[in-house]
């Protein structure tokens, strides 16, 4: 009898993170959900029909959630996807320091620090960490500076990493997203229409994520316009500079910052 390959999903009670869980219990793997609140968590849980699925209920920006997180896993874990997140929305002047220690400690810190902790359990199966990261660290976007600081820093830190871990059989993939239906859209949903973004469903994102996970690719990025502004991002940053600049003094774009609010993703 073989066992079924386990997968780790933080963030795993809305949004990109519950769809990841639904198309892996589609695809046979035992699952380990963890995130903040019990409730989100099994109602993702109960849309795992069939699936082998444990809970974790807690705060990966913590020491005490991490050991949480690494109890219930135990010696071995097959794929770790770190996608918990968080955002914030508006001109830099006006965001709070807990709002830039949120967006960091959650995006960046605590990745970094869940990945370090796990990795033992990693190398036994030669298994694989996915960064849940963002077209915006690539393309760095007005009124979401420290958001695409943080998906600036998961891309380096799985690049790092992957170079790090060469030899040791243990693969790295970085995921990046375009903007996403889920509920985190409410934080920006203003600057959608003058800022000329695409949104697609979380499960259009699942299904492409781990076309790439089984795949063992190094990044994934999305289909369409995006993926070419990454190519002109990192080849000629100064003409991004004048297009999604001129977008930020857009009158439009200025008048839509004003109903903006912070949320989580």
């Amino acid at each position: 009898m073989t066992r079924s390959n386990t997968v780790l999903i933080t963030g795993a009670g809305s949004g990109i993170g519950r769809a990841l869980a639904l198309e892996a219990a589609r695809k046979g793997f035992t699952l380990i959900l963890a995130g903040r609140t019990a409730t989100t968590l099994e109602q993702t849980k109960e849309g795992c029909i069939g699936a082998d699925v444990r809970c974790v209920v807690a705060d990966v920006t913590t020491p005490e959630g991490r050991a949480a997180i690494m109890d219930a896993v135990g010696p071995t874990l097959d794929i770790l996807i770190n996608n918990a997140g968080v955002l914030s929305v508006g001109h830099i002047a006006d965001m709070t320091d807990a709002d830039l220690e949120r967006m960091t400690t959650t995006n960046l810190v605590a990745p970094m620090a869940l990945t370090r902790d796990l990795l033992p359990a990693l190398r036994r199966t030669r298994g694989r960490i996915v960064n849940i990261g963002s077209v915006f660290g690539d393309i760095a976007y007005p009124y979401f500076a420290g958001y695409s600081a943080t998906k600036f820093g998961l891309r380096g830190f799985s690049d790092a990493l992957r170079r790090e871990l060469s030899g040791a059989g243990v693969g790295v993939t970085y995921i990046a997203p375009r903007a996403t239906r889920t509920n985190a859209k409410g934080a920006f949903d203003a600057l959608v229409e003058p800022m000329d973004m695409t949104l697609d469903p979380a499960e259009m994102v699942a299904s492409q994520a781990w076309a790439a996970i089984l795949k063992g690719k190094r990044e994934s990025f999305p289909k369409g316009k995006e993926r070419i502004f990454v190519k002109v991002q990192r080849l000629f940053p100064s003409l991004v500079d004048k297009s999604v600049g001129a977008q930020a003094r857009d009158p439009k774009t200025l008048a839509a910052l004003k109903q903006l609010t912070p949320s989580e993703i």
